[in-house]
């Protein structure tokens, strides 16, 4: 039976899980039907069949989910990985509306504005898997959270162990890692925007910055609503999870704009 409520859809960054969302869900409920699913090729979500699988093979794996579930539009809303899926469906006609929180895909065939991002998720990987055997217990530090997840979030500490435990666990489980990171597919300029599209850049963000990606989205999606989310890393749901939920409900349309600084120039930062 039908709730009345609009559905939104929720996509996690590269190695993640639908357990990134999980402060941010609660946030949203009263507005929404939420669908958080895991993409294909990562821990919990739909196996891959053969490899190298192209960001295109994920958004056709998560454009039938959708098909699956009967929904013609939703909201989407994204995180790195997840926001260049929501943008592509929206391309495809999927949309109702996108809050890409600082999206991949905004990078140039000479790999500007890719090859340090690649660089520094390969670091954190590696440090994961040689120090799994100890996850169960330096995790239960809050400092040593923080540290971690560094080049992701600024305040990971506010991670429960349990959740700490879980991103190690997703990242370790993905099995599209190198092919995602490898990929030379990127988000083209389109003449205009099929939905309302927020690109909602994180201004410390250490994998994809705004002066550099955020600077090539705009240039990109110039029609688009860019807002920069003070005080948040790349995965803001660590950082700030009610900051991304009022960002995404005002995309949505639930409630009114209060969040970043609507129009903000990638340069602030520096």
């Amino acid at each position: 039976m039908s709730s009345g409520k609009s559905s939104i859809v929720l996509f996690h960054g590269v190695t993640m899980s639908a357990a990134a969302w999980e402060d941010v869900v609660p946030c949203l409920t009263d507005h929404h039907d939420v669908i958080a699913p895991t993409a294909l090729g990562h821990r919990g979500g739909p196996a891959v069949r053969e490899h190298p699988v192209k960001v295109r093979d994920i958004v056709d794996a998560a454009e039938r989910m959708l098909d699956e579930r009967g929904i013609a539009k939703a909201h989407l809303a994204g995180n790195s990985l997840g926001g260049w899926m929501a943008i592509e469906l929206a391309l495809r006609g999927r949309a109702l509306s996108v809050c890409a929180l600082s999206p991949a895909g905004f990078w140039d065939g000479g790999g500007h504005g890719q090859t340090d991002a690649v660089r520094k998720l390969r670091r954190m990987g590696t440090l994961v898997q040689l120090s799994r055997p100890v996850q169960p217990v330096v995790l239960r530090s809050a400092v040593v959270r923080r540290l971690a997840l560094r080049d992701i979030a600024c305040r990971a500490d506010r991670l429960t162990p349990a959740q700490a435990m879980t991103a190690a666990a997703d990242l370790i489980g993905c099995t599209v890692t190198e092919d995602v990171l490898d990929t030379r597919e990127q988000i083209a300029s389109v003449p205009e925007l099929p939905c309302p599209i927020t690109l909602a850049w994180s201004e410390k963000d250490a994998i994809l910055p705004p002066a550099v990606n955020g600077r090539i989205a705009q240039e990109r999606f110039p029609q688009a609503r860019f807002e920069i989310l003070p005080g948040v890393g790349h995965v803001p749901m660590i950082d700030d999870p009610k900051l991304v939920a009022a960002t995404i409900l005002a995309t949505t349309g639930a409630v009114p704009t209060v969040t970043g600084v609507p129009s903000a120039s990638p340069d602030a930062d520096r």
